[in-house]
Parts: structure tokens; C-alpha cells; sequence
């Protein structure tokens, strides 16, 4: 598995892969800080993040739990290298990412907020 910057051009995949529209996932791209997972040339999950009041925000992750677990590995290192905590929102359906949450060391904190309808995890890493 390779990880890397996404690109524009990666946003018709990463809308293979979340159902958003390709143009949602462009803005991504160029609003967020990106890393697709590749396997054998194929884009096979990505983690999107920012940063804001001394938290690194991680804002979408797709892939299986092994990629997942690698790709939080991505916010993980910017967080340490810049003195701050990480904070993950999952929905409350991804058992997976939530596992791979864990794995990677976040600590499960309680409920995080609805969207459409959806409840979500909030999981944290000081």
C-alpha cells in the first residue's frame, strides 16, 4: 500500500467510493488536507483533515479497517508534529472504522453530533 497527496484528478474515484458527487469530492480535495491509499495503482480508501483550535479534525475516512488504521497514521503525524490532539467523528454504523479507531490508539469520548439523521462516535487522541 502506498499513501499519498490526493489530486483533483483523484476526486472521480473518491466519489466511487464515498457516493458524494465528484464535485463535492474536487472541493475536497482543494478545501482539505488529503491522502488516498493506493494498492496496486487503485485508490483504495482516503482520510481528509484539517486543523483548527489546536485539534486536527479528521472530516472523512473510507477504505477497510487495515486501510483505514494506516491512513489515520497520516493525521496522527501532523497532530504530534504540530503539538495537537486529533479527533475523529464516526458513524455509528462503521463498526470497522471504529475498530480501526481504537486500533490506532484514539479513545472512544462519547456521542458526536447528528447528520442526516445519522448519529455519530467522537473518538480523540491527546
Amino acid at each position: 500500500m502506498h499513501i499519498r497527496e490526493a489530486v483533483e484528478a483523484d476526486a472521480g474515484r473518491l466519489s466511487e467510493l464515498t457516493g458524494a458527487p465528484t464535485d463535492v469530492m474536487r472541493n475536497l480535495v482543494h478545501d482539505r488536507t488529503v491522502r488516498v491509499a493506493e494498492t496496486d495503482g487503485e485508490i483504495t480508501g482516503f482520510v481528509s483533515f484539517d486543523a483548527r483550535d489546536q485539534t486536527v479534525h479528521v472530516t472523512q475516512i473510507e477504505g477497510s479497517p487495515a486501510i483505514c488504521a494506516r491512513l489515520l497514521e497520516e493525521p496522527k503525524r501532523f497532530a504530534v508534529g504540530e503539538g495537537m490532539a486529533v479527533e475523529l467523528l464516526v458513524p455509528d454504523r462503521k463498526d470497522d472504522v471504529q475498530a480501526a479507531a481504537a486500533d490506532a490508539g484514539f479513545d472512544r469520548v462519547g456521542p458526536g453530533p447528528r447528520f442526516d439523521d445519522t448519529a455519530t462516535v467522537r473518538y480523540r487522541l491527546e
